[in-house]
């Protein structure tokens, strides 16, 4: 089954649209893909939800790649449960590493950040362990951040760039 039949799978419409990748991300607002790229450098291991074939979520750790050609990948052993889910439905949200708050200073935490997509399968088929590689095809960045005594969630959306919300 090819990726695109994959998306159409699920899809409305029978469409595949043109999926964003980070360099959109990176094109809309430097400072914003920085902090965001900054927050899943902090440490090694990331959260990856994906679809079981039932629907319920699985939660699994992964690395994220930041690569030069301003893409996102994961990496997969083979024949991995989140690589199967991957295959059967595409898509993903990656949570970054975590580091608290610091409780007398807030607002100098980094703040977390989230990624939401289609994970595409790049494997190369040549691979002699037969491991997965999915590039992320971006549909939403999000950056939770202390400023002061709010709560700041900034997001980018494909169609509609970057959104600021604060909570007190």
């Amino acid at each position: 089954m090819t990726t695109t039949s994959r998306l159409k799978s699920w899809m409305p419409n029978d469409s595949v649209p043109v999926m964003p990748s980070w360099l959109d991300v990176i094109a809309s607002d430097p400072d914003f893909a920085g902090h965001a790229r900054r927050c899943f450098a902090v440490r090694k291991h990331a959260t990856l939800a994906t679809l079981r074939q039932d629907g319920s979520p699985r939660i699994s750790g992964t690395e994220v790649e930041f690569e030069d050609d301003a893409e996102v990948y994961l990496g997969m052993m083979a024949g991995s449960r989140k690589a199967l889910d991957l295959r059967r439905d595409p898509r993903l949200a990656i949570h970054c590493p975590t580091l608290d708050a610091p409780e007398d200073e807030p607002s100098s935490w980094l703040g977390d950040a989230k990624i939401a997509g289609i994970g595409v399968d790049v494997s190369d088929a040549s691979s002699e362990d037969g491991s997965h590689r999915f590039r992320v095809d971006i549909t939403e960045v999000v950056v939770t951040r202390v400023a002061g005594d709010l709560l700041v969630i900034t997001s980018w959306h494909p169609d509609r760039g970057i959104e600021i919300r604060e909570r007190r």
